[in-house]
């Protein structure tokens, strides 16, 4: 299911969304919020996200940064398995409650 939410997102963006008046007033975009969502949540949660991101997505709200909150479970690191840091996709960062997750630029 995440797999197919994904590829539904993707073809919205290179599809749908050039010939519609780029509007979203969040960053990131709402359909790349959409796709962090389903790569990082479950797909219920990453569902119900983002369609309450699409949802706030109007001129009653006023919009600005707001990174996905996921559900982060601290990874098994082994003295034996070495950390690749050029292989990180995204940077997890502590938010009062929760975690939110920022997409690490790649060179």
């Amino acid at each position: 299911m995440r797999k197919i939410a994904i590829a539904f997102v993707r073809f919205y963006q290179k599809f749908i969304s050039p010939i519609t008046v780029g509007s979203c007033r969040y960053y990131p975009s709402c359909s790349e919020y959409a796709i962090w969502q389903f790569e990082t949540n479950g797909f219920l949660r990453a569902l119900f996200a983002s369609l309450l991101r699409i949802l706030r997505c109007n001129k009653l709200f006023p919009g600005g940064i707001e990174y996905p909150k996921i559900a982060f479970q601290k990874p098994k690191i082994t003295p034996k398995a070495p950390i690749r840091y050029n292989e990180f996709k995204y940077f997890i960062a502590p938010e009062k409650n929760h975690f939110v997750v920022i997409k690490v630029l790649k060179k």
